[in-house]
């Protein structure tokens, strides 16, 4: 392998395009980028200040920080040392930040600010082995507590020989980093990928999606997660692109506008508020205008699917396109978007087919922490709706005797840090890989995953049921926001139900009754009464053992916050079914 290593492959990077900037933040109104010549000084002092600071090869090393160059700087210092950096979410609580930073036996914590530091203050005395914090932005009064000057001032005083010969040292087989699962059930486990894991699988998505250094993307997504930690850190460094940093997740929408990146990635949820908004902003629409829309759309449809029919698109579509699709693309910044993917948790096809119609194809991948990141793939050339596209080329795949979904090849993970039962648990002898997902080939090889293995429900009556499909399908009802099937070891199934708040005012006003908060309109017999209806709508689509039976609106949302969600919006069920158990008992 001609890069080994991330750092060869960061240093070859910078060789060929010292000049270029790589990422850039919005300062008082303004981006203001860095080079790769600048990332890379920046880099390797802050590497040499780890040294100075006491960090050994094989040190675990967090960060705990919103999306900005120095959470990147900070990641590739650490692995550039030989220490093994392990990113955590923002939103983890003091015991959650303790929790990781102990397990992976971290000798330096790097936190964005007053606020995050103060999580390690309260958890500090859990943490013997962490010698200093590192603070990206402000200063603290304890002595433990560094400012990121200091730590680069810290760093001139380390020959630069001494740092070269640690990652000169480094191998291909070594762990670079470790990613902790986002934890849908227990502590979170340590993933373990190599360098090969990481060099692989990032030159394998920049060949066969054809990114280049003129290309520009966003993060947004949690670094701390691997889909974005391939995109912003991994697929950079490969690619020599530009990276924007989205200042405020509030501002996603206006900063894509700004941007027009050449690829965007959400997750099924970012893509369901923007459809959520559109469809809000359309309904404001003259009725001559909707039905050039309602046109436009079912010959876009029509188009979409003909596509990956390998058919030619009718002539209509130009048009079509024309005078509606390039006005709603440059309308959300997409206009120079070439790919547009989606990963990390279930979309309906309702999402697929809302933007398949306005000439924006949604590209599925799936994939795992424990795959590097991607395990299936779906490109413009080669992608069906519905599915999460094959299996990344040069990967073996199968399907197990049971159903689970089954992956071998040079994107596996190494391991669990210091959980070997659970290894010898997820990577069998042959070494492949039980994703813990049921999937399915369709009749073109393309890959379907149906439901997670743990989640499918076995009913009092012996029957398996797949929860996600249904919950799919109740999603889809107009403001329903989540949908959780009840019904393990239960004579029927049953949902839990929550309303959008952003579309509280169109349901009143659809139901003719005067918009409350949250709490009171799910109270509402007239808001029981819709949901029932739609439910029984529903009903029809599915066999009579997978139909809902009974069902309650929750009064609340689920969030990140409150527990209910994972940082990348997959629902937490265990923790669903503790927090609600008196809600589930009152279905029974």
């Amino acid at each position: 392998m001609k890069n080994e290593t991330v750092i060869q492959q960061l240093i070859e990077t910078v060789d060929r395009f010292p000049d270029r900037e790589v990422f850039k933040e919005k300062k008082f109104g303004r981006w203001e980028g860095i080079t790769w010549q600048g990332l890379y000084e920046e880099i390797m002092l802050l590497g040499r200040g780890l040294i100075q600071i006491g960090v050994e090869k094989g040190d675990g090393f967090v960060i705990l920080g919103n999306n900005c160059t120095r959470w990147v700087i900070s990641d590739l210092a650490a692995i550039a040392v030989g220490a093994i950096p392990a990113g955590i979410y923002t939103t983890n609580s003091p015991e959650q930040c303790a929790y990781i930073a102990g397990h992976c036996d971290a000798s330096v914590a790097v936190v964005q600010n007053e606020q995050q530091l103060q999580k390690f203050k309260e958890v500090k005395e859990q943490l013997p082995k962490l010698k200093a914090i590192i603070l990206m932005e402000g200063s603290d009064e304890d002595e433990t507590v560094y400012r990121w000057e200091d730590v680069l001032d810290m760093g001139r005083s380390v020959e630069e020989s001494e740092l070269q010969s640690r990652y000169e040292a480094l191998k291909g087989s070594d762990v670079g980093t470790l990613v902790y699962t986002s934890g849908t059930t227990g502590n979170p486990k340590g993933v373990m990928l190599t360098h090969e894991n990481i060099i692989w699988t990032s030159m394998t998505m920049l060949n066969f999606e054809n990114i280049t250094e003129k290309d520009e993307w966003l993060s947004y997504l949690p670094l701390s997660h691997i889909a974005e930690q391939l995109i912003t850190v991994y697929g950079t460094l490969a690619s020599g692109g530009c990276v924007y940093f989205v200042e405020d997740l509030e501002k996603l929408g206006d900063t894509l506008r700004e941007v027009r990146p050449n690829f965007f990635f959400a997750v099924p949820r970012v893509w369901e508020k923007i459809k959520e908004k559109m469809e809000a902003a359309g309904a404001e629409n003259p009725p001559l205008r909707k039905m050039i829309i309602r046109g436009a759309k079912k010959v876009g449809l029509y188009s979409g699917y003909a596509e990956q029919r390998g058919e030619s698109k009718p002539l209509m579509y130009c048009v079509a396109d024309r005078i509606i699709f390039s006005k709603v693309k440059e309308k959300l910044g997409l206009d120079r978007a070439r790919l547009c993917f989606t990963a990390a948790a279930p979309i309906s096809r309702d999402t697929l087919e809302f933007f398949l119609a306005l000439g924006i194809p949604i590209y599925e991948i799936f994939g795992m922490s424990e795959t590097t990141g991607p395990g299936t793939l779906s490109l413009p050339h080669r992608y069906k709706t519905g599915t999460c596209g094959f299996p990344l080329p040069g990967t073996d795949i199968k399907i197990a005797e049971d159903g689970e979904l089954l992956m071998r090849g040079p994107h596996i993970f190494k391991g669990y840090f210091k959980n070997d039962k659970a290894t010898k648990e997820a990577i069998d002898e042959d070494g492949w890989l039980h994703s813990g997902d049921i999937a399915e080939f369709d009749e073109e090889g393309y890959v379907k995953i149906t439901d997670r293995k743990k989640d499918i429900i076995i009913t009092a009556g012996g029957k398996n049921i797949a929860p996600q499909m249904i919950e799919g399908k109740l999603k889809n009802i107009p403001s329903v926001e989540h949908a959780v099937v009840i019904g393990d070891q239960k004579k029927y199934l049953s949902a839990l139900i929550t309303l959008n708040a952003e579309t509280l005012a169109d349901l009143a006003n659809n139901l003719g009754i005067e918009l409350q908060d949250l709490s009171s309109m799910a109270e509402s017999e007239k808001v029981k009464s819709y949901v029932a209806e739609h439910i029984e709508e529903v009903n029809q689509t599915l066999s009579k053992v997978e139909g809902i039976k009974k069902f309650t609106i929750l009064g609340t949302s689920f969030t990140v916050d409150t527990g209910e969600l994972t940082p990348t919006m997959k629902m937490k069920r265990k923790f669903i079914y503790n927090k609600y158990a008196k809600e589930i008992d009152g279905l029974y």
